[in-house]
């Protein structure tokens, strides 16, 4: 099969085991604010049931339901109540193949008078079987945690395997469906089993910590964002947390790294899996109208997708865990979260790896087990071990070595701005002093050309770059930067995409952070406004959230782009885009803020 999946599922290869200190032990064991091995981890409770979920998302006239699989210590069935490790996530019952959307078309021009949306329309959707047998689902994680006394607890998301219902991306039905588990767990839902009998949760003590990887790190961060009582902790690794953030960029059309084409109903289709592969034909249909490749503008569709909208109702305790180079899910989706998280106010904590799309097990296996270990004993087990009062940022350094800080993005970190001197189609300028009468540069888009090529070449009518001079300090970037743009175009309609690049001492160059946008959307990404040809527009691109340490000895260089290759639709060569030299700025969340970058360079 073609693989065409872009966000990951966890590989189900279990933990060394780790053998019992007592594995007669009927209570749990703390120590050093751990739960400690002292059960058998092969000496389980395995339960098949079937949740009943407020739902009818396939429209068959019935609730559906979700195939749950529950793991738990034999001790459970003395009276022992333990907590609850739960994963929910579209893939265990495997994919389909299924084909990306083309991506060399021609851009979207809406032309005056323009159309307007009906938004109180958009506003009023916002408000709106069981299979055969199958080997048992399983996880990297289950023995560890079994082991310390935590049941495990896994569930296929709806239209997937022996779930029903229909699969749809993010939407609020996948939701319900993941959150009825918890209500099961905690009383207020009901199951049954293959029998049809009902299936109680009296094992349990309701506590429940929500983690995984990709869309099955998403999830978590969905039902958190219903504030559902008795889910007290989440660990959302390489998570989305706006699906237009995904698979859109401020009106523009922006694939996930690696996965140009894809899109919603790609990935619909892909995990697709339940018996019935015809009920969910109208909703898939539908699916592919609302996304809008065309227009790429946020949308009602969009909104019910965006778990940020909600984040005001999350209880649980959440440690976000991402890739500084995941191009997949990119950072925004886990810079943006964690900042609503901390303004919330529930406990938080954010670990930043140097790989892309990984789960830390493969990373940094002992640290990560004693963090996630010590966050569920916390939240879970409620054993005051004191990781609200520790630093709440983990991150790993270019080295590979790791330091632990206060909060993120880094204390004192402030934004500083560099502007732009002539020679953009060579290499301008890019100094920390204003400029002025350096006049208009222009580029000529040629979508057939990669950003990293154009990046290194020395001159192109396809690109404009500005490098710093050689910095005598490191220089730390921590957040998201962003630059501001005097931009008019040949065409009413082009794509924009501005890149931050390291240049080493022998040339060699790193494409830091990437950003895009549409000038259509200039004002909102809800809306697409006619671009005239000639006419010069104010527009803001904002960078990926980045940390990252620019070497002493390196440069900073800042290079405008039309189309990116790699993840933008490619219409045929030929649109301009001419900036104002003096009037375009980049600013940056530098440590040490202004101050920093003047004594650097």
């Amino acid at each position: 099969m073609r693989r065409v999946l872009s966000v990951l599922a966890a590989v189900a290869v279990a933990l060394p085991v780790i053998p019992a200190a007592a594995s007669a032990a009927q209570e749990p064991v703390f120590k050093d604010g751990q739960a400690q091995p002292v059960f058998d981890p092969t000496d389980v409770v395995r339960e098949k049931l079937w949740v009943t979920a407020p739902v009818d998302s396939d429209r068959d006239g019935k609730d559906d339901v979700v195939y749950t699989e529950v793991v738990r210590p034999r001790a459970t069935e003395q009276g022992l109540k333990v907590p609850v490790v739960y994963q929910i996530s579209p893939y265990f019952a495997g994919f389909n193949d299924v084909p990306n959307h083309g991506v060399d078309v021609e851009l979207h021009s809406p032309t005056w008078p323009w159309q307007k949306r009906d938004r109180a329309a958009d506003e009023a959707r916002v408000a709106t079987a069981f299979g055969g047998p199958r080997p048992d689902i399983t996880s990297r994680y289950e023995q560890y945690l079994l082991a310390r006394g935590y049941a495990v607890v896994y569930a296929e998301s709806l239209g997937t395997g022996h779930s029903t219902g229909c699969p749809t991306s993010g939407g609020s039905n996948e939701t319900i469906g993941a959150k009825s588990v918890v209500d099961w767990l905690n009383g207020r839902a009901e199951a049954k089993d293959a029998s049809g009998a009902p299936v109680s949760a009296k094992w349990t003590t309701g506590s429940v910590g929500m983690m995984g990887v990709s869309y099955n790190g998403t999830l978590p961060n969905a039902v958190a964002s219903t504030g559902v009582r008795g889910l007290d902790a989440i660990v959302p690794i390489a998570a989305i947390s706006s699906w237009y953030d995904y698979y859109r960029q401020d009106g523009l059309v922006v694939a996930p790294g690696g996965y140009q084409g894809e899109d919603l109903d790609v990935l619909v289709k892909f995990v697709y899996t339940r018996a019935d592969q015809e009920i969910c034909k109208p909703i898939i249909d539908e699916i592919f109208r609302k996304q809008d490749r065309v227009t790429g503008d946020y949308s009602a569709f969009w909104h019910e997708r965006n778990y940020l909208k909600d984040v005001h109702k999350v209880r649980a305790a959440t440690l976000v865990v991402h890739g500084l180079n995941d191009w997949n899910v990119k950072g925004l989706n886990a810079e943006q979260w964690y900042e609503a998280i901390k303004k919330v106010g529930v406990p938080h904590k954010i670990w930043w790896h140097q790989s892309g799309h990984s789960d830390p097990l493969s990373l940094r296996r002992d640290e990560w087990l004693t963090t996630l270990n010590r966050w569920f004993t916390r939240y879970l087990f409620k054993q005051h071990n004191g990781v609200e009062k520790e630093p709440r940022a983990t991150i790993q350094r270019e080295d590979k070595t790791w330091v632990d800080e206060a909060e993120w993005p880094a204390p004192g970190t402030k934004d500083a701005s560099l502007y732009l001197g002539a020679g953009g189609t060579a290499r301008g300028t890019l100094g920390t002093s204003p400029t002025h009468r350096q006049g208009v540069e222009s580029l000529t888009d040629d979508a057939t050309q990669k950003a990293q090529d154009l990046v290194d070449a020395a001159s192109s009518p396809n690109r404009l770059s500005y490098s710093t001079g050689v910095t005598s300090k490191d220089v730390r970037l921590s957040g998201r930067g962003k630059v501001d743009l005097r931009a008019s175009f040949s065409r009413p309609a082009a794509n924009i995409t501005a890149l931050l690049v390291d240049r080493a001492p022998d040339g060699k160059s790193k494409i830091v952070s990437r950003g895009w946008t549409d000038p259509q959307n200039r004002l909102s990404e809800w809306v697409t406004l006619p671009v005239t040809p000639g006419r010069e527009y104010s527009i803001e691109v904002r960078f990926e959230p980045k940390d990252y340490v620019f070497a002493a000895g390196h440069k900073i260089e800042f290079v405008l782009l039309s189309s990116d290759f790699d993840y933008t639709l490619r219409p045929k060569p030929g649109a301009g885009i001419s900036i104002d030299v003096d009037k375009t700025v980049v600013d940056l969340p530098i440590v040490g803020g202004k101050g920093a970058l003047r004594y650097a360079l």
